[in-house]
């Protein structure tokens, strides 16, 4: 069994690889960090690919299908923050670039691998969305736009694939601690005139169980979509969040 994960340098990312090694895996990372792939594992391939980049997207796929035989997961990771700003203060270009990174990623890792999955008749796609995605979010107009995004893309794959025996999923993970998190506090207790520790309880306290997502549970759930267990789950939006109540951290 092969998965491709897309970011899988550190972070979600990092643990994913570490998870699906675990059950058994043979793992192909990529990320625009090269010092962090040369970090991971020794047994996993890597490729410093930008995941919105279609020409090193098309030479990755190219490069994999020369190596592997053929793909059983792509777990489409890659995202950034973006901007942390009200709508009218955020430029165009701030903008474009988070959309393009997160949905547009997705979009091309998915449209390179779904040949692969369709000619075997068997796969599955994991989009890493957000509970951004399902709420809307003050100050995070452009990364919310784009994980909704992804949630449309991976419910049109699953229609699209379905007959091809080829799953889609989206996992919306809620604040999942660690530097990346710890970054976006910091913009939001700026931008809002609040201490990152106000805005860090505030997280917190907006789920139900009062604390902060581990890598290693989006993780879990990312290997368990592509696991026999799982066979008749597609098209289905999974939060693994502790369950969100208030996505405004502010209140």
């Amino acid at each position: 069994m092969k998965v491709l994960i897309t970011a899988g340098g550190s972070g979600i990312g990092l643990a994913m690889g570490q998870a699906f090694e675990a059950a058994g895996y043979a793992v192909w990372v990529t990320d625009v960090d090269q010092s962090a792939l040369d970090a991971v594992p020794a047994t996993w391939c890597r490729t410093c690919v930008d995941a919105s980049d279609e020409p090193g997207m098309s030479a990755l796929f190219e490069t994999l299908r020369g190596e592997w035989d053929g793909l059983d997961v792509l777990c489409a990771n890659a995202g950034i923050a973006g901007p942390t700003a009200l709508v009218e203060d955020i430029a165009l270009s701030d903008w474009q670039r988070c959309v393009q990174v997160n949905l547009e990623g997705a979009f091309l890792a998915a449209k390179y691998a779904t040949p692969l999955m369709k000619r075997a008749k068997a796969g599955c796609i994991t989009i890493t969305s957000s509970t951004a995605g399902q709420y809307g979010y003050p100050n995070r107009a452009p990364y919310a736009a784009a994980k909704w995004g992804m949630i449309g893309l991976m419910k049109t794959l699953a229609m699209e694939l379905g007959p091809f025996g080829v799953r889609a999923n989206a996992i919306c993970p809620g604040a999942v601690d660690g530097p990346r998190m710890d970054g976006v506090i910091a913009r939001e207790a700026q931008a809002k005139g609040m201490t990152p520790e106000a805005v860090r309880d505030g997280y917190a306290k907006g789920v139900s169980m009062q604390d902060f997502v581990q890598a290693s549970d989006i993780a879990d759930m990312a290997v368990f979509l592509a696991s026999p267990q799982a066979r008749m789950v597609s098209g289905q939006v999974i939060a693994v969040d502790g369950h969100t109540v208030n996505p405004d951290p502010q209140v």
